[in-house]
């Protein structure tokens, strides 16, 4: 059961408008009423630097969150911080969301390389330790592509007899090279490399900030579904 407007604006009153705009979105794709857990995998690699100090990464979280609400019931979303290794998993909460990446990220130190398969590891780990039956959707933001990029392939690839969707968010310049490998990610063969098409990426752009909520919601959300009717075809979810 999704939490409800009064909660939200009880515990959280800034997220009030975004929690709205999800709901439009989640109407719109069908998925009013469906029960997901959601993670959120963000990038802590040296390059990211700007989009922690000009709050970029704290409004992502905020919006995950937003539409977090809708998908489950404790209001709660586990979040991993990677670089070249798994840096930190930290809940964010409807109760203390507020400046709450910036918290966490100013405890963490050194900023690495851009490591993605530790992350995914750390998703998979997390969501079967949970015992949850539900689907999962994983927003996971980076600003490049791996330094090992045939893990980062295995990963997907295995992650797909789970019922985990990867939503891959790029932060930075769409036409940079540092995304061809997440393009291709997303094209992975279907069924030769993997059973489902369980990944999707969109770009953010230079000042993610700037992608309204409504556009955000609306490319988290797109593919979703399609993902959501081949799992449960196969027998992966109710």
């Amino acid at each position: 059961m999704a939490i409800s407007l009064q909660k939200v604006e009880e515990t959280a009153p800034a997220l009030v408008s975004l929690y709205k705009a999800a709901g439009v979105s989640l109407d719109k794709h069908g998925l009013n009423g469906q029960r997901a857990a959601v993670y959120l995998v963000i990038d802590y690699s040296g390059s990211m630097k700007p989009y922690y100090n000009d709050g970029s990464v704290q409004a992502l979280a905020d919006r995950v969150l937003g539409l977090a609400a809708h998908f489950d019931d404790d209001g709660t979303v586990p979040v991993v911080f990677f670089s070249t290794d798994v840096d930190a998993i930290e809940d964010i909460t409807l109760a203390n969301h507020h400046g709450r990446v910036e918290k966490i990220a100013d405890g963490l130190g050194h900023m690495g390389k851009t490591s993605y398969h530790l992350a995914m590891d750390a998703v998979i780990d997390h969501y079967l330790d949970s015992g949850s039956t539900a689907p999962a959707l994983v927003v996971f933001q980076t600003d490049g592509g791996p330094i090992n990029k045939l893990a980062a392939e295995r990963y997907v690839c295995k992650a797909a007899k789970l019922p985990l969707f990867w939503q891959f968010i790029g932060f930075g310049d769409p036409g940079s090279r540092q995304f061809e490998f997440l393009r291709k990610l997303d094209e992975l063969a279907v069924p030769a490399r993997r059973p489902v098409d369980n990944a999707g990426f969109f770009h953010a752009g230079t000042d993610p900030r700037k992608v309204s909520d409504s556009e955000l919601y609306d490319r988290l959300v797109a593919e979703f579904p399609l993902w959501l009717s081949t799992v449960r075809a196969a027998g992966m979810v109710r």
